[in-house]
Formats: C-alpha cells, sequence, structure tokens
C-alpha cells in the first residue's frame, strides 16, 4: 500500500484499519473536547474526547484513529 492524503502508509493504515490504543488522560481542554492522552508505551497524542465526553484527567480511554471510542472513569 502506497502513502496518500488519506493518512494510510505501508502495511497498516490506522484510518480504516481495526486498530485501537488504551490511553490515560493526563488533560482536557476547557471545552471538554480534546485531551492529551498517553498510552501504554509513554507516547502522547491529543485526542478528540467529544463521544465519550465528559472525562477526566486519569480516566482510561480507547483511541482509534484520534477519537475516544470509549471511556472508563478512574476509581477514586
Amino acid at each position: 500500500m502506497s502513502s496518500d492524503s488519506s493518512g494510510c502508509a505501508g502495511e497498516h493504515c490506522i484510518t480504516c484499519g481495526d486498530v485501537a490504543v488504551p490511553m490515560c488522560v493526563l488533560e482536557i481542554d476547557a471545552d471538554g473536547t480534546l485531551a492529551i492522552c498517553q498510552a501504554d508505551s509513554g507516547e502522547r497524542e491529543t485526542v478528540d474526547v467529544t463521544l465519550v465526553a465528559p472525562v477526566r484527567p486519569a480516566d482510561r480511554v480507547l483511541v482509534h484513529a484520534g477519537t475516544a471510542i470509549t471511556a472508563q472513569q478512574a476509581v477514586w
């Protein structure tokens, strides 16, 4: 597969592939729609959390193509 404008490259396409990464919410913007999240590997990413809002720091989210598709609230 060759690189194109959809974000597909190599043998893996995050947009149309069946890939989701568990991440921890670190910070949330004032609107509650974007969050800085960190994967277990340490990689950080800005994630759209609109579909699972509201989320708080320490919550766990499952992220696909930059969008949180499910969330689990942290136990305090």
